[in-house]
């Protein structure tokens, strides 16, 4: 029958539970100790494989650092950008957005801090690093299609405005001087940061 996708072959099951499996270790064990403090080793003990099938998922503790993180950004961003749909300032509309990001980047700060600094200086053909990018490309699109609604902003500029506001969430979240900050800290920051940015652009 067209269109009827064809069922997975016993191959692609082992890969996808295999795959499953690593992340729900790799998960467990950087929420517990934190990603400097936990092994590859400790990941494929527990997720019952051999150290080289590790390996042919995620190629370094950071890679698997990015595969973990990386649903957990995603799913952020999308309720932040639920929020942001009933917010009525351009700024509020905006930190509806952040402040899911900011929560999710805290949970664990060193991992959070890490996941940034693998995003900035991670190997750009990795698939995972891949998927983080683009989900930080999704997140300034999300923003610059709050300023074009809410403030009024032509395309390029969004764009621009977009991406300074990307860079004063992720400094926030990535600084050394930030590392004992809450969320509510950061947000506040963040959100001061953006208002002098944004509400001239909006006038």
């Amino acid at each position: 029958m067209p269109g009827t996708p064809r069922p997975q072959g016993r191959r692609e099951r082992n890969k996808q539970d295999k795959l499953e499996r690593i992340t729900a270790a790799a998960r467990e064990l950087f929420a517990e100790r934190g990603v400097d403090d936990v092994t590859t080793q400790e990941i494929a003990e527990r997720a019952d494989i051999g150290a080289g099938t590790l390996f042919l998922y995620a190629r370094s503790k950071g890679e698997l650092l990015l595969l973990v993180q990386n649903a957990a950004y995603g799913e952020a961003l999308a309720r932040g950008v639920q929020a942001a749909g009933s917010a009525t300032d351009v700024v509020d509309a905006v930190l509806a957005i952040v402040r899911p990001v900011v929560e999710c980047n805290r949970r664990q700060v060193d991992n959070g801090r890490t996941y940034l600094r693998e995003m900035v200086f991670g190997d750009p053909e990795e698939p995972h690093h891949r998927e983080a990018l683009t989900i930080a490309g999704q997140t300034e699109e999300a923003v610059a299609d709050v300023l074009r609604r809410h403030g009024g902003v032509h395309d390029d500029d969004a764009a621009s405005l977009a991406r300074v506001v990307s860079a004063v969430m992720f400094l926030a979240m990535a600084a050394s001087v930030s590392v004992d900050a809450g969320v509510d800290d950061l947000v506040a920051d963040i959100r001061r940061q953006v208002g002098a940015v944004l509400r001239p652009a909006a006038r």
